[in-house]
C-alpha cells in the first residue's frame, strides 16, 4: 500500500513538471505547412480559419513562411487592416516586418518571425501590389493575451532602465554631524573644561577626607 503511494506521488510530480511546461512560450507557424500567401498562389488557404481557436499570449512569435514577392505588415489599427494599406498608417501602431518586390523576377523564399508584444487584437496582412495579396486572402486578425508577459529579451531598453534615484531625506548622513551646530569645533576644549573641574573637585574632596581621619585619631588618643 505504501509503495502504491509513493508511486502515485512520484506520478503526480512528473505530471505538474510537463504541465509547467504548457504556460511556455509558443511559436506559430502561420497557415501551417501552406506557408504566407494570397489564394492565386494558393488556393486552398484560410489564415482567419487557421487562427481562431488558438490562444497566442505576448511573448509568442508568429513564423510566417513566405517569399520576397509576399509582405508581412502588423497593425494594431483596425481601419488600416481594412482597407489593407498601411500608407497612411501612425508609425507606432503598424510595422512593416517585410516587404515584397514587385520588380523582382526571382523569387526567393523567406521566413519572417514576429513577435508578439502588445495586448488586444493583432492584425496581420499583405500590404503591397496595392492591397491586392490581402484582398485575395492573405490576412487574419488574432487576440493577444497577457500570459506570463514579455520576457526580458523583448522589452524596450527604455523600460528597463532604472528610475534616477531620488534624494533620500530620511536616510543618516555619511558624515556625523556635530551636535553642537553654533560652536561644532570647540568640542575639545568643553571636554578638557569638565575634566579640570572633576580634577580640582577631587583634590578638595580629598583634603577633607585627610581631615577627619586627624581629628578621629586625636579624639582616639584621649
Amino acid at each position: 500500500m505504501e509503495q502504491k503511494i509513493l508511486f502515485l506521488s512520484f506520478s503526480s510530480l512528473i505530471l505538474l513538471s510537463f504541465s509547467g511546461s504548457v504556460d511556455a512560450y509558443k511559436n506559430y507557424t502561420v497557415g501551417d505547412s501552406l506557408g504566407w500567401y494570397d489564394t492565386t498562389v494558393k488556393s486552398n488557404v484560410n489564415y482567419q480559419k487557421w487562427a481562431d481557436g488558438k490562444n497566442f499570449s505576448l511573448g509568442d512569435f508568429l513564423i510566417f513562411n513566405t517569399d520576397n514577392n509576399h509582405s508581412v505588415v502588423q497593425t494594431y489599427n483596425f481601419t488600416t487592416y481594412k482597407l489593407c494599406d498601411y500608407d497612411n498608417s501612425v508609425e507606432n501602431d503598424t510595422v512593416e516586418w517585410s516587404s515584397a518586390n514587385p520588380s523582382n523576377t526571382l523569387t526567393q523564399g523567406v521566413t519572417v518571425a514576429v513577435p508578439l508584444l502588445k495586448e488586444g487584437p493583432n492584425y496581420f496582412f499583405s500590404g503591397d501590389y496595392d492591397g491586392e495579396q490581402c484582398d485575395n486572402g492573405q490576412h487574419f486578425q488574432i487576440t493577444v493575451s497577457h500570459g506570463k508577459g514579455l520576457p526580458d529579451s523583448l522589452k524596450d531598453p527604455s523600460d528597463q532602465a532604472p528610475a534616477p534615484n531620488a534624494a533620500d531625506y530620511d536616510s543618516t548622513p555619511d558624515t556625523a554631524v556635530p551636535f553642537d551646530f553654533n560652536n561644532p569645533h570647540d568640542q575639545d576644549t568643553d571636554v578638557k573644561k569638565d575634566s579640570g573641574s572633576i580634577s580640582l573637585y577631587g583634590k578638595t574632596l580629598d583634603m577633607k577626607l585627610n581631615g577627619i581621619l586627624l581629628l578621629l585619631g586625636i579624639v582616639c588618643m584621649f
